[in-house]
């Protein structure tokens, strides 16, 4: 999803800082809403958390150029399911920040694009668990069509905004729409191989439910029924 630098630039460069903006006013919101509601140092801790494991997942996991840009196992909704909403949020938009300040610079002027593409899938999905989930299962005892709704919502969203990226910014041609179609095919392979890690990592935290057991480390929602 790091888009290449140059797909979007001049003038059009505006829409993207709008988006972006949108997305980490709306991130704002969602740390003041679990900070009234939790306190401000789970909030830390588990946005740090978040950032070190998106950093872990741009940098060590598979990664590969496809079109007009990279395909990668972000791992989105195992973050959300994982810390939350919010600290999914922070961590994404602040692991984006720091890898392309200090790891791969030639992405930075492309951050505003890159951030809008993983935040807006992933305000999405946080949706989509409050329809899908039903309030009196855990995270931990998640099936595996249910991960699979999610993930697939949100590596949908993902290659759809990097659909619109490249149209948006060098138009429709024959190019742009065989670079976008060989970037989507490849993202299968995510689609397929995210929902079996995000399970994974779940009955982890299922097998160690109680060194979890604090608001520190996970959302309340990972290990309990949710409060109606």
């Amino acid at each position: 999803m790091h888009i290449e630098p140059g797909v979007v630039h001049g003038a059009k460069m505006a829409l993207a800082v709008a988006t972006a903006a949108g997305g980490l006013t709306f991130t704002a919101k969602l740390a003041m809403d679990e900070i009234k509601a939790r306190g401000l140092a789970p909030l830390i801790t588990r946005s740090l958390i978040a950032i070190i494991a998106t950093l872990f997942f741009f940098e060590v996991l598979p990664h590969f150029p496809v079109g007009i840009s990279e395909v990668h196992f972000i791992l989105g909704t195992t973050i959300l399911l994982m810390l939350g909403t919010a600290p999914a949020a922070i961590g994404l938009a602040g692991g984006l920040l720091v890898q392309s300040t200090l790891l791969a610079p030639t992405d930075l002027p492309m951050y505003f694009v890159n951030v809008t593409t993983l935040l807006v899938p992933l305000f999405v999905i946080a949706e989509m668990a409050k329809r899908i989930i039903a309030p009196n299962t855990a995270y931990v005892d998640l099936k595996y069509s249910e991960a699979l709704k999610l993930s697939a919502a949100y590596q949908g969203g993902v290659v759809a905004w990097v659909a619109f990226w490249a149209f948006y910014g060098q138009g429709v041609g024959a190019d742009t729409t065989a670079a976008v179609l060989s970037f989507g095919a490849a993202y299968m392979l995510v689609v397929l191989i995210e929902p079996i890690a995000d399970l994974a990592i779940l009955a982890a935290a299922k097998a160690g439910r109680g060194a979890l057991n604090t608001p520190h480390l996970t959302t309340p929602r990972l290990l309990a029924e949710a409060k109606i």
